[in-house]
Order: structure tokens, then C-alpha cells, then sequence
């Protein structure tokens, strides 16, 4: 019986998390982003290892928020890495969406808020 729960689990995690678009994050892979829920560690996004508009569940790696922005957890494939070009362009994008990450982690946003309040990348350095 625990193992089915904790297969419940993995399911509500799974479907608590939205999946940001290329066209959505101006990065160049699907970002996926959630709140705590019954999560037991702190604030990150899911970033796929591949790049395109489809999501690849068992090819990402987990980045937190804070501290500081770093890989904390890779995904299922062993020897799967975040490009350091990737990684510096994530935490670009997290760099400027912190504030609304955090308060969609917190639960203050909804997704459709969150979404309201996230900055592209690329749309940040063509004004600036």
C-alpha cells in the first residue's frame, strides 16, 4: 500500500509543475516550474537537457532558486550535465523572474499570475 501513495505522489508533483515554453522563457529549452507542495527542499525549476519545445521528464536537472543558483539534482539519465552556457543562461532568466519564482513557489501566484510576471531573456537584453 506505501508504494502505491508514494506513486500518487509522484503523480501530484508531476502535476503541479507548468511547463514553460522556449517562447514563454526565451531560453532555449522547457522550464518547468512549481509550488512547494509537500516538497522537502527549497525553491527550484526543473530545465531540460535538451533543447525544443517538448519536455523530456527523464532528461532534466533541478536548479534552485537560493541560495545561489546551482544544479542540486540531475534527472534519471546517469551522466546527464547542464551545458555551462545553459546553466549561465538560466540563471540569467531566474536572476530576473526570482521574485515572481518565489512568490509561485510560495503559493501567492497562480500559474496564470506567474506567467504575467516572468520576463524573457532575450526580451530583457534587447531593451537594456
Amino acid at each position: 500500500m506505501a508504494t502505491l501513495r508514494a506513486d500518487a505522489d509522484v503523480e501530484d508533483d508531476l502535476f503541479d509543475m507548468a511547463d514553460l515554453s522556449p517562447a514563454a522563457t526565451g531560453l532555449p529549452m522547457v522550464v518547468r516550474i512549481s509550488e512547494r507542495g509537500r516538497a522537502r527542499h527549497d525553491a527550484r525549476v526543473e530545465v531540460s537537457t535538451v533543447h525544443g519545445r517538448r519536455a523530456h521528464p527523464d532528461r532534466t536537472v533541478s536548479v534552485s532558486l537560493r541560495p545561489t543558483v546551482g544544479v542540486v539534482a540531475v534527472g534519471v539519465v546517469a551522466g546527464q550535465e547542464l551545458p555551462a552556457d545553459d546553466l549561465e543562461r538560466v540563471r540569467q532568466w531566474i536572476e530576473l523572474n526570482r521574485e515572481a519564482l518565489l512568490a509561485y513557489w510560495d503559493g501567492a501566484l497562480l500559474t496564470d499570475e506567474v506567467m504575467q510576471r516572468l520576463v524573457r531573456l532575450d526580451w530583457f537584453f534587447r531593451i537594456s
